[in-house]
């Protein structure tokens, strides 16, 4: 069965850190680009990481440098170790992977329901 279930989301004041994992299966077909996505109330959903086989570690401009994507092969787990500096990092974060990165979450063929994550100031 595919799946891919995300954990570590809880709360935590601004100046903490937290790592959130994605649990996934063995895809059966070829995949090459993971990434994180989160959603803040009232507000779409917005790419913070990927990690693409030929490209690395991209970040979307609001978390360079204080999130960190990572993937444990063997484990089949994906990671985002996060130091929440804001209270607007506050979303709903979710996992995706795909053969290549796209934009949008509803372009990746495998996404996780997401865990939440609250940042207070």
């Amino acid at each position: 069965q595919v799946y891919m279930v995300e954990s570590g989301g809880g709360s935590v004041q601004a100046g903490g850190s937290l790592r959130l994992s994605c649990a996934h299966s063995t895809f059966q077909d070829s995949v090459y680009c993971f990434a994180w996505f989160r959603q803040a109330p009232g507000k779409e959903r917005e790419q913070v990481a990927t990690d693409e086989r030929w490209r690395g570690a991209r970040y979307a401009d609001s978390v360079k440098g204080r999130f960190t994507i990572s993937r444990d092969a063997a484990k089949n787990t994906l990671y985002l170790e996060m130091m929440m500096r804001k209270p607007d990092d506050t979303a709903r974060y979710f996992c995706a992977a795909a053969r290549f990165c796209y934009p949008r979450f509803d372009e990746y063929t495998y996404r996780g329901e997401g865990t939440q994550v609250t940042v207070s100031s």
